[in-house]
C-alpha cells in the first residue's frame, strides 16, 4: 500500500483564473499543466457560451468540463439576458450537454427582490428537475466609509441558510473575514465544491491570490478535506492577470496546481499508525542505505576491498 492516499477529488482550473485570456486557452493551459479539468465560467467571452465549441475544445484538450459558473457576478449582468431564473436554466442545460456534475452559483443580489425572495426554494425546485447539482457559493459583504453593506439576499453566508449543496471560495472568506476552516467545518457534507484560492482580506477587494500568498488557512482546510476523503470538485479560482505573458501565467497555475496537490493528501491508515495522524508534507525521505566500502587499488590494478567505512568517519 502507498504511505500516501489522495481522496478521488479532481483538481480543476477554472477558465477565469486565465483572464485576460480567452476561454480556449484555459483548456489548452490545463492540458499541459495536467489538471483534472476546467470549471467554465459563462461571461462576455463568446466561447464561454458555445456548448459546441466548448465541447470540441474539451475532446481536443482530453479536459472534461466538470462544472459551469453561471453568469451571475456584477460584470455579467447582461450575459443571456437580465431573468437571473433564465440563466440558471441555460447553465444547468449547458452542464447537462456537457457532461459537468455542478452549476456554480451566486445567491442573489438586494435589488434583484423576487429573485431574492424566491432563491432558496426555487434552487430546491431545480435541484429536484435534474442530477445537475447547484452549488450556492459563499459571498460577503462590503464596507462603504464606515458602514457595513451586505449585497446579496437572503444571506452571504451559507451558514444562514439550508442550501443543500455549497461552493466554499477561500478568497470570499479573506473578503468576509471569515475562518475558512471553520466554515468547512460547520458546513459538513453540504460542502461539495471548492474554489482553492487565497486572499489577505481586510479591504474591499476580491483577491483570488495563488493558494499560499495570503493569510487564509487554504492548506489546513485542503489537508481536513483529504482525511475527511472529500470527493466534491476542488476548483483553482486564482488571478493571474498581472502575469506578463503566457509562460508567467503558466508558472502561477502550476504553482497552485502543486500547492493543492501537496496538501490534498493525507498517510494511509496502517496497523501502528491511526487514521487521524495527519502529516503537512506528504514526501517519503529515503531509507538509508548499506554502509559505503572503501576499495584500495595497486599498481597492478588489483581491487582490494578493505571494508564498510563507518559514519562520520573518512
Amino acid at each position: 500500500m502507498s504511505p500516501i492516499q489522495v481522496p478521488d477529488a479532481p483538481v480543476v482550473l477554472s477558465s477565469a483564473s486565465v483572464y485576460p485570456e480567452k476561454t480556449p486557452a484555459a483548456f489548452e493551459i490545463a492540458a499541459k499543466l495536467g489538471y483534472d479539468g476546467v470549471e467554465v465560467l459563462v461571461s462576455s467571452d463568446p466561447a464561454s457560451q458555445d456548448i459546441e465549441l466548448l465541447r470540441r475544445l474539451s475532446d481536443y484538450h482530453q479536459m472534461p468540463v466538470t462544472a459551469v459558473h453561471a453568469p451571475c457576478l456584477v460584470l455579467t449582468q447582461r450575459v443571456w439576458g437580465r431573468e437571473p431564473w433564465h440563466k440558471l436554466v441555460r447553465s444547468k442545460e449547458m452542464a447537462e450537454a456537457l457532461g459537468a456534475t455542478t452549476v456554480v452559483v451566486h445567491p442573489a443580489f438586494r435589488w434583484q427582490r423576487e429573485y431574492a425572495r424566491d432563491f432558496e426554494a426555487g434552487v430546491a425546485r431545480m435541484q429536484d428537475e435534474t442530477d445537475v447539482v447547484f452549488a450556492v457559493e459563499n459571498m460577503y459583504p462590503v464596507r462603504v466609509r464606515d458602514r457595513e453593506v451586505v449585497p446579496y439576499a437572503p444571506s452571504w453566508n451559507p451558514l444562514d441558510r439550508d442550501y443543500p449543496d455549497v461552493t466554499l471560495d477561500m478568497s470570499h472568506t479573506a473578503m468576509s473575514g471569515s475562518d475558512a476552516l471553520d466554515m468547512a467545518k460547520r458546513l459538513g457534507d453540504r460542502l461539495s465544491h471548492v474554489h482553492v484560492a487565497d486572499g489577505l482580506g481586510g479591504q474591499n477587494l476580491d483577491e483570488h491570490l495563488i493558494p499560499g500568498r495570503g493569510r487564509q488557512r487554504v492548506g489546513e482546510v485542503l489537508e481536513y478535506l483529504a482525511e475527511g476523503g472529500f470527493e466534491g470538485q476542488l476548483v483553482l479560482e486564482v488571478s493571474t492577470r498581472k502575469a506578463p505573458d503566457r509562460q508567467a501565467r503558466m508558472r502561477e497555475l502550476a504553482e497552485a496546481l502543486a500547492f493543492t496537490r501537496l496538501h490534498f493528501a493525507r498517510p494511509a491508515a496502517s496497523p501502528d499508525q491511526p487514521r487521524d495522524r495527519r502529516e503537512r508534507i506528504a514526501l517519503l525521505r529515503r531509507q538509508p542505505g548499506p554502509p559505503p566500502h572503501r576499495f584500495a587499488v595497486d599498481a597492478s590494478g588489483t581491487a582490494d576491498d578493505e571494508g564498510t567505512v563507518e559514519p562520520g568517519r573518512e
